[in-house]
């Protein structure tokens, strides 16, 4: 399986909806980030669904390598901004 694409070094803030149901960009590429919106096609990658326990504002990961995805976890400071736009080393 080939790196996901870093779509940004810097999460998002976004307010989700309790009980929604949500798919998340794994493969970077989506022009709709963090959410899919197909371009993952032809690839190893699927989108990530997930439904929050709560409505309110979450911090959801863009560098597509959190070990707690869909969510944050810092991962990103580990990439250097111009590897944005590029598959992780």
């Amino acid at each position: 399986m080939s790196n996901p694409v870093i779509a940004n070094n810097s999460p998002i803030k976004v307010t989700l909806e309790k009980d929604k149901k949500y798919y998340f960009c794994q493969c970077g590429r989506s022009s709709k980030q963090p959410f899919c919106d197909g371009s993952h096609q032809g690839s190893d990658f699927s989108p990530l669904a997930f439904v929050c326990d709560e409505s309110k504002d979450y911090y959801l990961c863009q560098c597509k390598h959190s070990a707690n995805k869909p969510y944050c976890d810092g991962t990103h400071k580990e990439f250097d901004p111009g590897l944005v736009g590029k598959p992780a080393p």
